[in-house]
């Protein structure tokens, strides 16, 4: 039985699946930025489709906004001439289906039209194209911006971000139990499709998490997606240099 959101406090999921789908991509994360903000599950639930639960912990839903860096970018036994990088900018919040926790994509912003047109037109993900910067400040810090090329269709608010940031602490591993955690690890991905529902998995180590001194100075991605924007200092997180294969997404449910 379907439930609007659940509050699950223990991790990790013993009845998480094994990972299957073949992984065809592969590509490297690097100077990235993990930002997330608890809501009002309430806010987020009617932009979250209903055949997915919405998780919250502590009573509050999580939304992040991830700016970073894709190197390496092509299909698994490809040659480095064949690969690309870009930058990539993703808004995402907790679900689960049927029992599997993922995380689920509002919008995925690529500064690169021909990687934005292919995985458009083939897996239907919400993928937008987008005008990014991506540069060093004096002090060391990644500076990010970025500015979507079109709305969503349902929002007026140009998309835009603007941050830096940069990594004040020794990279550590989230602790199974703790809220990093629970933010962070997680292998399958859901997203919207023509009224169903799109999945895919990520496979990689554990993230390499550092502490960040983050000043963001412009964010309208909650209101370019319709989203509540939250009201909280968002946690962050930084994390450099990560390998990670995918699978190609798959129609999961229609209707």
């Amino acid at each position: 039985m379907n439930t609007q959101y659940t509050d699950l406090l223990r991790w990790p999921f013993a009845d998480e699946p094994s990972l299957t789908a073949p992984h065809v991509a592969s590509m490297t994360w690097r100077d990235g930025l993990l930002a997330h903000w608890p809501v009002d599950p309430d806010g987020v639930r009617p932009h979250v489709p209903d055949q997915l639960t919405l998780e919250t912990r502590d009573g509050q839903a999580w939304l992040s906004v991830l700016p970073f860096v894709l190197t390496n970018v092509g299909l698994r036994g490809t040659p480095s001439i064949a690969r690309l990088a870009f930058p990539q900018l993703t808004v995402r919040t907790y679900v689960r289906y049927r029992g599997d926790p993922g995380l689920f994509f509002f919008s995925i912003d690529v500064d690169n039209a021909l990687v934005t047109a292919t995985v458009g037109r083939t897996t239907r993900l919400p993928v937008y194209p987008a005008r990014m910067r991506v540069g060093a400040t004096e002090d060391t810090h990644v500076a990010f911006e970025s500015q979507r090329r079109k709305p969503v269709p349902a929002a007026d608010t140009p998309a835009r971000f603007g941050a830096t940031y940069r990594p004040v602490g020794e990279v550590r591993t989230a602790e199974p139990g703790t809220l990093e955690y629970w933010l962070t690890a997680r292998r399958r991905f859901y997203a919207p499709e023509a009224g169903g529902i799109l999945t895919g998995e990520i496979r990689h180590e554990p993230w390499p998490l550092q502490p960040a001194e983050v000043t963001i100075y412009e964010n309208t991605m909650f209101d370019a997606n319709g989203l509540p924007t939250p009201t909280d200092d968002p946690i962050v997180h930084y994390a450099d240099d990560l390998s990670m294969t995918g699978s190609i997404p798959r129609r999961l449910h229609r209707g």
